[in-house]
């Protein structure tokens, strides 16, 4: 067992948090809201920090999930940030989504401070997080990430090494531009139904053991029937996501028409005041 930090407790790192302490690790954490520090300790034990710096202190695993590059930027190498606390030998997991940049430049920083860095994106949202059940995509050295897998495996049931450092963010991004796509043709599949008088239920019934079946078919088609959308990943977050994609495809040349069209839908979803409401809402904009 090993003693580890988790530095942001949203809906995704309050529980994975509270994974790593079950299983048996001696778990600190940290959040900038010091009321949610403090429920995660109430309800999972473990202790807080009043810094990232001062919960990397001594850990052997330090994770991170917070919003964004610049965010990711604050809790390591800012002011009282984790690079401060971390010791050598240490290994910093990032479960953020973020770019790849990111994940190349706090590899190099880590390594500055004798720590190891992985880029470990997960995919799986906030029911993956609280089931333990999340897929996370790696970059970074072998030998590090080997003695974090059976620490990540606290909260995933699939975790793999992409490649080198960046390599999993780049990953992540393959798993958003194919999502997009997904709950653009499922949102027109089902409101073509609708609009022909069909049963919702039992077109998919039928549809979804062929060809057309897949993960968001199934798991959203009766909320998206119902009109319903807070049980899943947030537009908010799936514009960050895309915008991470479509900046690295212009760096390197990819074409995606669909995931910048899907992009600008989401974008429409936003104005309709549904930034918080699920992806699955794209169907809104075809009712």
């Amino acid at each position: 067992m090993a003693k580890c930090a988790f530095i942001g407790l949203g809906v995704m790192g309050f529980p994975m948090a509270g994974h790593l302490q079950a299983k048996g690790h001696d778990v600190t954490v940290w959040n900038r809201t010091h009321a949610k520090a403090e429920k995660w300790v109430e309800t999972h034990g473990g202790a807080m920090a009043a810094s990232p710096a001062g919960a990397a202190e001594g850990a052997e695993f330090v994770f991170a999930c917070v919003g964004n590059d610049d965010d990711l930027r604050s809790v390591t190498t800012g002011p009282g940030g984790a690079f401060e606390g971390l010791g050598r030998g240490a290994i910093f997991v990032d479960n953020t989504t973020a770019s790849a940049g990111v994940a190349r430049e706090l590899h190099a920083a880590a390594a500055e401070h004798g720590a190891d860095f992985i880029d470990a994106p997960v995919s799986g949202g906030q029911a993956g997080a609280e089931n333990g059940v999340l897929t996370v995509m790696c970059g970074g050295d072998a030998a590090p990430y080997a003695k974090a897998e059976p620490v990540i495996g606290c909260f995933a049931r699939s975790c793999k090494l992409m490649g080198p450092s960046g390599s999993g963010q780049l990953t992540k991004m393959v798993n958003q531009i194919c999502i997009a796509g997904l709950v653009q043709g499922l949102s027109e599949g089902l409101a073509f139904a609708q609009k022909a008088g069909l049963d919702g239920e039992a077109v998919v019934e039928v549809i979804s053991k062929g060809a057309a079946g897949s993960w968001q078919m199934e798991n959203r088609h009766k909320t998206m029937l119902a009109d319903a959308f807070e049980h899943g990943f947030a537009v908010d977050w799936m514009r960050k996501d895309l915008g991470i994609c479509l900046e690295e495809a212009r760096a390197n040349g990819a074409t995606l028409p669909v995931a910048a069209l899907v992009d600008q839908f989401y974008a429409q979803i936003q104005q309709m005041g549904g930034g918080r409401w699920d992806t699955s809402s794209l169907i809104k904009r075809l009712s």
